[in-house]
């Protein structure tokens, strides 16, 4: 069989994946992994997957190679949820939540961090380091940990949920606070990866995006087929493009005939991606100050802008912006319909389709997957914060009536 290789999106140029690289060595673009997937048979990989249980690691012949075997928690596998009664509120036929909040720490990113870690470990790395908003924070100090390797995390001071900052914390990061936002944090960390040779797990490592790709086939045999449109949150823009090549690859060995149109939904804070698909143009203004309650995806300069904008066109979809009030509602919502609680950035999605839907870019009649990334209690703060407060109530009847209103 051919050799995997890593390729850069724009002019090609090939590298070697036993290299430690993440952006091209000729003209500085992104690199993404290129897999000899034309070599796979389409009966043979089915019945390989059929056999095994739903998880990243189900899809390892459309992975790179990992010598050492994969450092994993089970990652994966989480619940596509038919959404019965937010279908019916919305005047939509057929809904489904993916809610990669069901990870083992509580996000989507534990998909790109099993893949990740274990390249790592292939090359020999011994320090790893992300900047973070949070998620990528906890999952990389967790498969770390489990892998004995040291990690540094840098954040940005003062942004980041509790909930996600107590884990990284947990599981022995050395956790770095930038005064000064992501953007700062991601620049501060690639420096670091050149010059302290630390090995860089952000999503502009490609490997990452292999890992997350698998939620796209997971969402294909879920429903025995691809949706018709993918509502996805759009951050650092990572997870859209790992969609996109995860439903791509999946059409190009012949287990599924159709692909989704995707709509990358952002924050009216931190638009970037979204205001140049307004604009019509194929690069980003970045948002030096980016403001949102989805802390998630408070990113003003997304390092994967070029990859996503490319997935989401290449789809035939777009990406609008949701106000901070109507990815609050969206979440309060899912919880109450559906009784799922996922964290605001995951909400974005559907106060997205909502806005789809009311302009009429998105028909009622498709089959349609919202992606929610995060569990709610990586932010409980902004829960609490957006909730009716409790009653204190004396222990009797009497005022246990009067609070119920009876």
């Amino acid at each position: 069989m051919a050799s995997e290789i890593v390729k850069c999106i724009e002019c090609g140029k090939e590298h070697s994946t036993s290299d430690i690289v993440y952006t091209c060595s000729g003209c500085g673009n992104l690199l993404e992994v290129s897999l000899p997937l034309r070599e796979l048979d389409t009966e043979t990989v089915r019945s390989a997957f059929d056999s095994r249980p739903l998880g990243v690691w189900r899809y390892r012949e459309m992975l790179p190679e990992i010598a050492c075997g994969p450092v994993s928690m089970d990652e994966g596998g989480t619940p596509l949820h038919r959404c019965s009664t937010l279908s019916e509120r919305l005047g939509v036929a057929e809904l489904y939540i993916k809610f990669d909040g069901m990870n083992p720490t509580g996000s989507f990113k534990d998909r790109g961090m099993t893949v990740g870690v274990s390249k790592a470990v292939d090359l020999g790395v011994r320090k790893v380091a992300c900047a973070s908003t949070g998620n990528t924070s906890a999952s990389l100090a967790a498969y770390a940990g489990l892998a004995s390797l040291r990690c540094v995390v840098i954040i940005p001071s003062g942004q980041i949920a509790l909930g996600k900052l107590s884990q990284a914390m947990m599981h022995g990061a050395k956790v770095l606070a930038v005064r000064g936002n992501f953007d700062d944090a991601m620049e501060l960390v690639i420096l670091a990866g050149k010059e302290l040779k630390l090995y860089v797990l952000n999503s502009v490592n490609p490997f990452r995006i292999e890992g997350q790709k698998t939620a796209a086939m997971e969402v294909c045999d879920q429903l025995g087929r691809a949706p018709d449109t993918l509502v996805i949150p759009v951050g650092n823009g990572g997870n859209s493009a790992a969609y996109w090549k995860g439903f791509s690859e999946y059409r190009q060995v012949g287990l599924t005939d159709a692909v989704p149109v995707i709509y990358g939904i952002q924050a009216e804070g931190a638009a970037p991606i979204a205001r140049a698909f307004e604009r019509g143009e194929e690069r980003i203004d970045p948002v030096k100050e980016p403001e949102t309650v989805a802390t998630a995806i408070r990113i003003g300069n997304p390092a994967n802008w070029k990859k996503t904008i490319r997935a989401i066109k290449s789809s035939g979809g777009t990406s609008i912006t949701v106000t901070d009030e109507e990815i609050i509602e969206a979440q309060k919502m899912i919880a109450r319909t559906e009784g799922l609680f996922v964290e605001p950035a995951a909400a974005s999605s559907i106060a997205g389709l909502e806005k789809l839907l009311e302009r009429g870019t998105v028909d009622s009649d498709q089959r349609i997957v919202c992606v929610a990334t995060g569990h709610g209690l990586k932010d409980p703060d902004s829960a609490i914060r957006n909730s009716e407060k409790p009653v204190e109530i004396d222990p009797d009847m009497e005022s246990l009536r009067a609070a119920l209103g009876s």
